[in-house]
């Protein structure tokens, strides 16, 4: 006697309301030499007739499979019940992708067109799809093959359509995010900038710093002192000094330029460029960079080096939670980034459609997959059950709910030896039947 538990699809939230599903039980039992019809209504008195309504039962027909050796059906009893819990899992996979994309409506998927409960009921052998006179290890292969193909397209759409969400996410929290954040090119127009006086030459650059609206009277007052120690300002002693007449100047390397040291900034050119309730942008006009005086090494000439002062005047701001925000002012960017925006909306809408198109779709072919693997393992434990020449008959209760406890113990009654321990030692359910459990 073989019992198998069905249960066709996930309990899924959607908005805040939980939905159970419909469970389903496949029993198979030994016709031991007697006709079907016989086996059939004694399945039906176990658990679907008036002194017991536990469930509607149906007939449900197991083809004829190839049975191999006894030692290649005991391994693959133990392969399929991962094989089982793996196609499973994608065709969950698929309902959690649906859920999601339906933005917590039920989907609609379907199985050949029909609702998954209908399938179970109306279930048929797909030998076009599934030859069942092949190996039984190569059908498994076959089916657990063709539900991983499914997985990793899932698995590759998903990855896409995540990645191009999160692009529109991004572009949507620079339009809308303080100064701090946004695009400036969106935030900024072109009176605003009129008023602003930027510099760009070899020497001095004007950059853009964001602070906290709370660190305006602390910015305004200390920002000709940022990063301090930052520029050398030593250098020859150029002053009318007398008693020096004549004599020679150091130069070059033999000036230690950091003797005194200074702030990048040229003092009184930070502007106010924009407030918002949060946040201030200011621009500030830098020294762009330092150049260190090369050498002689013996008769070898050592370059002299330039260095950058903006990457370090960055980090300056970063110690007091200030942003040295890269911008470069473009009256055409707004639309530029309305426009990307706009293309990042439709490809994402795109590819909601067609990934929600492919779950309907291939719902059905994982489905179908799942319960070509749950009618191998009725075969292939039925087999290693009762023995051969291959006698069964098997019937598929739907069992009415909250009737589940109920029909498994009449079942265990009228088709088993029921006791009152149902364990194994390893804490599995166990039965004189056959019975494969799994929730979805």
């Amino acid at each position: 006697l073989l019992l198998l538990i069905i249960l066709p699809s996930a309990a899924l939230v959607f908005d805040t309301t939980f939905i159970l599903t419909m469970s389903y039980f496949i029993a198979a039992i030994s016709n031991s030499g007697g006709a079907p019809e016989q086996a059939y209504r004694k399945m039906q008195a176990a658990g679907a007739c008036p002194e017991k309504p536990f469930a509607e039962m149906f007939k449900f027909e197991v083809p004829s499979l190839t049975v191999g050796t006894l030692d290649t059906l005991m391994t693959l009893s133990d392969d399929l019940v991962k094989t089982d819990s793996v196609v499973e899992g994608i065709v969950r996979k698929i309902e959690r992708t649906s859920v999601e994309l339906f933005e917590k409506r039920a989907p609609e998927l379907s199985v050949g067109g029909v609702p998954a409960q209908r399938y179970i009921q109306q279930f048929a052998w797909d030998s076009a799809k599934y030859p069942n006179r092949r190996p039984l290890k190569e059908l498994v292969s076959l089916i657990a093959g063709g539900a991983a193909g499914i997985e990793e397209e899932l698995k590759q759409l998903s990855a896409s359509f995540a990645d191009k969400q999160q692009a529109l996410t991004d572009a949507k929290r620079k339009q809308g995010g303080n100064l701090m954040q946004a695009d400036l090119n969106d935030v900024l127009n072109d009176d605003i900038m009129r008023k602003v006086n930027v510099v760009d030459t070899e020497y001095l650059k004007t950059v853009f710093v964001a602070i906290p609206k709370s660190q305006k009277e602390n910015f305004e007052s200390s920002v000709d002192k940022m990063a301090s120690d930052l520029v050398g300002y030593g250098g020859p002693d150029w002053t009318r000094d007398p008693s020096k007449l004549g004599q020679p100047v150091s130069f070059g390397s033999k000036v230690d330029r950091h003797t005194k040291r200074g702030s990048p900034v040229v003092p009184g050119s930070a502007q106010l460029v924009h407030s918002d309730e949060d946040t201030m942008l200011y621009a500030v006009t830098i020294l762009k960079s330092q150049y260190e005086a090369g050498y002689y090494e013996g008769d070898e000439f050592q370059p002299g080096t330039k260095i950058d002062f903006e990457e370090e005047f960055a980090k300056a701001c970063r110690e007091k939670r200030y942003v040295l925000r890269e911008f470069k002012w473009d009256s055409s960017a707004a639309s530029k980034s309305a426009m990307a925006r706009e293309q990042l909306k439709v490809e994402v809408d795109g590819m909601k459609s067609a990934l929600m198109r492919w779950c309907k779709t291939h719902y059905g072919d994982a489905f179908v997959a799942w319960m070509h693997i749950k009618v191998i393992r009725v075969f292939v434990e039925s087999v290693l059950r009762y023995g051969l020449p291959v006698d069964f008959t098997a019937v598929l209760y739907k069992v009415h709910p909250g009737k589940d406890v109920q029909l498994t113990q009449a079942l265990d009654k009228a088709l088993g030896n029921a006791t009152d321990d149902d364990l194994e030692d390893d804490g599995d359910e166990y039965h004189d039947f056959v019975l494969l459990k799994f929730d979805p």
